[in-house]
């Protein structure tokens, strides 16, 4: 059974889900006490931590763990399951995270219901690491440590994404579509978000809704490899000493495929203050770039790259223009997050004169 919500997710259940996944051998869960967490942060997902009660003390048995559901809002919904991002994230934690050259939370169970579209996905906990907050911005430090996070992830599957062939990639049919409808939801996103864009954005945004496709069709020609495609702040976890091989990354949803620099342009447009995006991101490129090629990228030239973020900036503005136009966004917080994502990534194609490089 895929529970839908907290009232499904009985005590009985839990202890199945840990014993199954060997986190308990004979303790058995007699209490649990929910609290949503990560409210406005996750769009298409909901965020439960249960803490738990058992009947007798064990060894590592977890105090609590975080469980995944799909988002109550329908129209969250329809998009999740239309996007094939819940099957997407099932799949990843199933068939792909040891793969993955990247930690991620230890995963007790990832379960999808086909017919349904329901999923559950029972994480470890990871309340005792540090986060950063996306309205506020990662600091300089995070930025880097997350960036090497990529390359490590990257330059793992570098070209080397032909046996994934259900992992979506940048010119999937939905990508498609969604390039036919972009006018739409351009026109919708500017009726609630337009205060929030920088002068030009308009402009800019008018461009690119006329050339979505054909830029995602130049991404495509690049080098290939696995992309995370939401990799910001709120889904990436520090620890303490925020140490580089220490970021764990949570949320892959949007899992896909394409080039390296659509990760990276994401990350520092959207994570990073516009202040410290100005002043730091060529040169956190650079360390990124460095980094490929010390895990044996070769062939793509720093110029590739930059090129390839420049027009990742672009395709990215999808991303506030997709879930500010469509979708249901819960809280002020919701709101806000879209509003200022939307603001910094169209300061950075203003910034980068992106739109240079239509045609």
């Amino acid at each position: 059974m895929i529970p839908c919500n907290t009232s499904d997710m009985s005590n009985a259940w839990l202890t199945e889900v840990l014993r199954a996944s060997s986190a308990i051998r004979d303790a058995a869960v007699i209490g649990t006490r929910f609290e949503q967490v990560g409210a406005g942060v996750g769009l298409m997902g909901e965020l439960h931590r249960a803490t738990l009660t058992y009947d007798r003390p064990e060894a590592d048995a977890p105090v609590s763990v975080v469980v995944k559901i799909a988002s109550p809002f329908e129209a969250n919904r329809a998009q999740g399951i239309a996007l094939g991002m819940y099957e997407a994230e099932v799949r990843f934690y199933n068939e792909l995270a040891d793969r993955a050259a990247v930690r991620v939370p230890r995963v007790f169970l990832a379960e999808l219901d086909a017919g349904t579209g329901e999923f559950v996905i029972v994480l470890e906990d990871l309340g005792q690491l540090r986060t950063a907050d996306q309205l506020e911005g990662i600091s300089l430090e995070r930025a880097e440590a997350a960036a090497f996070t990529l390359a490590d992830l990257h330059s793992r599957f570098w070209e080397k994404t032909t046996d994934l062939e259900w992992v979506p990639s940048v010119v999937h049919d939905r990508i498609k579509n969604l390039a036919g409808v972009w006018p739409m939801l351009w026109g919708s996103f500017c009726e609630r978000f337009a205060d929030w864009l920088p002068d030009g954005a308009l402009g800019a945004g008018a461009q690119i809704s006329a050339n979505y496709w054909a830029l995602m069709c130049a991404l495509w020609e690049r080098p290939t490899t696995l992309l995370h495609q939401d990799f910001r702040c709120d889904n990436l976890f520090f620890e303490p000493a925020g140490a580089t091989e220490d970021v764990v990354v949570i949320d892959w949803q949007g899992v896909g495929r394409g080039p390296g620099a659509y990760d990276l342009a994401y990350l520092l447009a959207g994570s990073l203050t516009i202040e410290h995006r100005r002043n730091h991101e060529e040169r956190i490129a650079r360390a990124y770039h460095e980094r490929l090629v010390g895990h044996g990228v070769s062939g793509y030239r720093f110029d590739d790259l930059w090129d390839d973020y420049r027009i990742s900036q672009m395709v990215n503005t999808s991303v506030p223009v997709l879930t500010g136009g469509t979708m249901d966004l819960a809280n002020e917080r919701g709101r806000q997050l879209v509003g200022t994502l939307g603001q910094r990534h169209f300061t950075a194609v203003l910034d980068l004169h992106c739109v240079d490089l239509i045609g």
